[in-house]
């Protein structure tokens, strides 16, 4: 797998985009605060916040209409769970019963990548381990949304639903489109590299800082029985948070870029992913550290708003 240029690809100019998009809106948040009193910063600000960093927002009643429960955010990895799901199964199907992807699929990667389809393309270890693992995580996620974690009311706007819902249908996609554009060689076993160890340890490990965030969390609204004792939001403390104000986030970024690692590191389609992700949970971070270190006196100044040591 191999560098294509930036722009050879519709893939690759919608990632690319995404990630500029959230990198204006993160400077945007940065230097935008002096407008505040503003209907168009008002506006701006309800499109990128959800949760608890917009219950305190003063927005206009007309606003509120598009809102829906932030609870909601288990449609996005049921989604993801059955749309990856059927991917990888037809994955394996094209792998061991040699059987050829649906016209539907085909057709949608040539647009995607511009790359027409060719005869004997051999399957790709790095594609298999990577929609084995984005179907693993989006499962996990699953079932700490379901089972782990405490909603309050907090919402996000409908355009962030419909953004989510998109995005894992794409996100899917993508990794086939990288296999599509492969030049792998041999039988499966034979393209094992030691990055594809790499990629799959980093993976196992970012998980479990995710994981670990996510019930240290949930244990600020639960009592010794696991019961839900308050909605209402506390300053975390322990593991990751010592650090960063979101661990949680962190191990997002960590997480794909250890699917980039599986891809031997030279796709420039999931890297161009990990750009959008970087921006993406660094604006959500910045807001969720700003509320915290508005909101709590107490709060502790060395920790940094997403990644140690660094921001």
């Amino acid at each position: 797998m191999s560098w294509s240029p930036v722009g050879s690809s519709l893939i690759d100019v919608l990632w690319g985009f995404l990630a500029l998009c959230f990198l204006l809106a993160f400077c945007a948040h940065k230097v935008w605060s002096r407008y505040e009193a503003r209907g168009l910063y008002m506006l701006f600000q309800d499109l990128i916040r959800y949760g608890k960093t917009k219950q305190n927002l003063k927005r206009d009643e007309w606003l509120r209409v598009f809102d829906v429960p932030k609870r909601w955010f288990w449609h996005f990895y049921a989604l993801s769970v059955c749309w990856n799901g059927l991917l990888l199964l037809l994955y394996l199907n094209f792998i061991f019963q040699h059987q050829s992807r649906p016209s539907w699929l085909t057709g949608t990667l040539e647009v995607l990548t511009g790359v027409p389809s060719a005869d004997g393309q051999v399957p790709q270890l790095s594609t298999l381990l990577v929609q084995l693992l984005l179907w693993v995580h989006s499962l996990r996620r699953l079932l700490e949304c379901l089972f782990v974690s405490v909603f309050s009311g907090g919402s996000m706007h409908l355009v962030q639903y419909f953004f989510g819902v998109g995005y894992y249908i794409v996100l899917g996609l993508t990794v086939l489109c990288s296999d599509h554009m492969g030049k792998g060689s041999g039988p499966l076993l034979s393209q094992l590299h030691w990055l594809h160890v790499a990629g799959f340890t980093l993976f196992i490990a970012a998980s479990l800082l995710q994981h670990q965030s996510l019930v240290l969390l949930a244990r600020l609204r639960t009592g010794k029985s696991g019961a839900v004792e308050t909605l209402a939001h506390r300053v975390p403390h322990g593991g990751g948070f010592e650090l960063v104000s979101c661990p949680h986030y962190f191990a997002e970024l960590l997480i794909y870029i250890s699917l980039a690692l599986v891809f031997g590191g030279l796709s420039l389609t999931w890297w161009l992913v990990v750009l959008y992700v970087l921006f993406n949970q660094s604006l959500a971070a910045q807001l969720c550290h700003d509320l915290y270190i508005s909101k709590y006196e107490s709060y502790p100044r060395q920790r940094k708003a997403f990644i140690p040591f660094v921001f």
